[in-house]
């Protein structure tokens, strides 16, 4: 059965539960999920927060956070300050081991707090340098061409679905004029990260 996951980045929402049901009135599935809140800060945070067991992470007021995402059974935050020079740090599962385009999660997000403020969010890896005849190519970091804007509006804030900007990469690394299509988590690139880039969205 197909799971989702809600995370909640700094007024940003993501769902994930363990049935595909109908979904309640703020356009999440119903049933068990995993929350994860994004906490819009303004000054950076200086405790050490690796190891940490909350479902929330830190993430800066204004401007870019760096989410880097670790594979494994279940769904963690490892590191929840975002606002140092590290980075934080979550674990979340493989969504698409054979990349068909059909994940095993899907993840729904939401703004929330007061309204104002907006994040754009992306999926984003490191292509490995080349060695070669020619040199060696510094590795170089790619983000998908399909991101996702969150911003909280007047009224209801309700709940999306961003599993296709969230769980992949697409991006044309052969320079082809095709742009591909890569899960989290993939063998062609490495070291995968949410690019988090705030405008004062306190909650998600």
């Amino acid at each position: 059965m197909k799971k989702y996951f809600i995370v909640a980045f700094a007024t940003i929402a993501l769902l994930a539960t363990s049935l595909a049901v109908q979904a309640i009135g703020n356009g999440a599935p119903s049933g068990s999920h995993y929350n994860l809140n994004l906490i819009g800060v303004p000054k950076g945070k200086t405790a050490a927060m690796t190891d940490n067991s909350g479902h929330r992470i830190f993430v800066n007021l204004s401007g870019k956070t760096t989410i880097k995402l670790v594979e494994g059974p279940e769904f963690a935050v490892l590191d929840a300050n975002g606002t140092d020079a590290n980075g934080a740090k979550f674990q979340l599962p493989n969504p698409d081991f054979d990349n068909d385009g059909v994940t095993v999660y899907s993840v729904y997000a939401r703004a929330l707090g007061k309204p104002g403020g907006n994040a754009k969010i992306s999926s984003c890896g490191m292509n490995a340098g080349i060695d070669g005849i020619y040199g060696t190519a510094d590795d170089e970091e790619v983000c998908s061409a399909e991101t996702i804007t969150l911003s909280r509006q007047a009224g209801k804030s309700k709940f999306i679905d961003v599993s296709k900007q969230l769980l992949y990469v697409h991006v044309d690394l052969n320079n082809d004029g095709t742009v591909e299509r890569y899960p989290l988590f993939s063998d062609v690139l490495q070291d995968y990260f949410w690019n988090y880039d705030n405008n004062g969205l306190k909650h998600v």
